[in-house]
């Protein structure tokens, strides 16, 4: 035994033993692959934010780039929508004694009626005292001239030598063919603009609610109802910018045909006219409309009534920016005047004449359709009016 036990003891001696509990530790320094350690987290988020408005600002220029190819498409179809929010309360109270393709049909004849008998009778004034104009020039011009002769001590005869200059530079320059050409030019594009409008201001009135549904279904389902709920509120902002613009420009017009009339100052239909179609660009087209108002009464009635005139303007312009725009267009549509300019300057670049005409109110409707886009309510909490229904 005592043998054995020495045996046994050998061999567990010689037997290995089992390894000690070594844990290796693994350091790895942090990752730099996204560049997450290196860029400081400002200019990350600048990079970020910066690459976003470059692809805005392409998209933004790419978009006016498209309008401005297919202007003679896009303007009057923006036209034909801003009579269609004009005309929609005739369009409905004919809707309850006629259907809806006939109230239409009556609506559209009844614009173009209102508008030829417009140019009609002010075409016709122009005819009736065409003979009294050109005399009243003729005067006008002779008053004007010894004004000046006597304001800034110049002669007839350096006045005369002015004037034949000039004339003559303009003559040799083509300007006036160029001119001849670009508006006969303007007149066809005008008039196939025209027609179009009112070809698409019968379907406004007959199918916008369908336009409208047919446009929202193009959008995810997931957009549809913030979708709905912009295009109500743009509606509604077409509708009330139009009601106070037409207002506010009958105003101008009234106020700065009646003091041509009093003052003497011929065509006083044609300035009051050509004032309500101007009133529809603020600002600017009131502005322009009103220098042509000073501009003539000063050929044909002389400088003192010119500068009579161009208080009356001026008595005018403030009384429609402090009192009417305030008061009839409210809070709601109101935008800012350097958003007003940018607009008209953007719509001029783009398409002229009628893109100024048409920039505010799609200033104004983007304006409140942003606003509403970027307020945390309900999608579907947005007024139920649609737009052409």
């Amino acid at each position: 035994m005592g043998l054995r036990s020495r045996i046994t003891a050998l061999r567990s001696s010689r037997l290995p033993r089992p390894p000690e509990d070594r844990r290796i530790v693994v350091t790895t320094a942090p990752s730099t692959r996204d560049g997450s350690g290196s860029v400081p987290s400002g200019f990350r988020a600048a990079s970020e934010w910066a690459w976003r408005a470059l692809v805005l600002a392409v998209a933004i220029i790419a978009l006016l780039k498209l309008v401005s190819i297919l202007r003679e498409v896009v303007f009057p179809v923006i036209i034909a929508l801003l009579l269609a929010a004009l005309l929609d309360p005739v369009f409905r109270r004919l809707r309850v004694v006629l259907p809806r393709a006939l109230a239409a049909l009556v609506t559209v004849l009844g614009t173009l009626a209102v508008i030829v008998a417009l140019f009609s009778f002010v075409g016709n004034q122009f005819a009736a005292q065409l003979g009294d104009i050109v005399g009243q020039v003729d005067q006008g011009i002779t008053q004007s001239r010894a004004w000046l002769e006597r304001s800034f001590g110049l002669s007839h005869g350096q006045l005369t030598t002015w004037f034949v200059e000039q004339w003559d530079k303009l003559a040799e320059s083509d300007r006036v063919q160029q001119a001849a050409t670009q508006a006969g030019v303007t007149v066809g594009s005008v008039i196939t603009g025209f027609l179009l409008a009112m070809f698409t201001l019968f379907f406004f009135l007959y199918d916008g609610a369908g336009i409208w549904a047919w446009v929202v279904r193009l959008f995810p389902r997931g957009a549809r109802a913030r979708v709905l709920s912009s295009g109500a509120i743009a509606w509604s902002q077409l509708k009330a910018f139009t009601k106070a613009t037409v207002f506010v420009a009958g105003v101008d017009a009234v106020g700065i045909g009646l003091s041509a009339f009093a003052l003497g100052v011929p065509f006083a239909s044609g300035i009051g006219l050509l004032v309500f179609l101007g009133s529809f660009v603020p600002i600017v087209g009131a502005l322009v409309s009103g220098f042509i108002a000073v501009a003539l009464a000063f050929v044909t009635q002389g400088p003192i009534t010119a500068l009579l005139m161009l208080l009356a303007v001026i008595a005018v312009q403030q009384i429609e920016q402090q009192l009417l725009q305030p008061l009839v267009l409210g809070r709601a549509v109101r935008i800012h005047p350097l958003a007003v300019i940018l607009g008209i300057t953007t719509g001029v670049i783009v398409g002229g004449i009628i893109g100024a005409l048409v920039a505010v109110p799609l200033v104004a409707v983007l304006n409140a359709v942003g606003h509403n886009l970027m307020e945390d309510e309900h999608p579907g909490s947005g007024p139920e009016e649609s737009p052409g229904t």
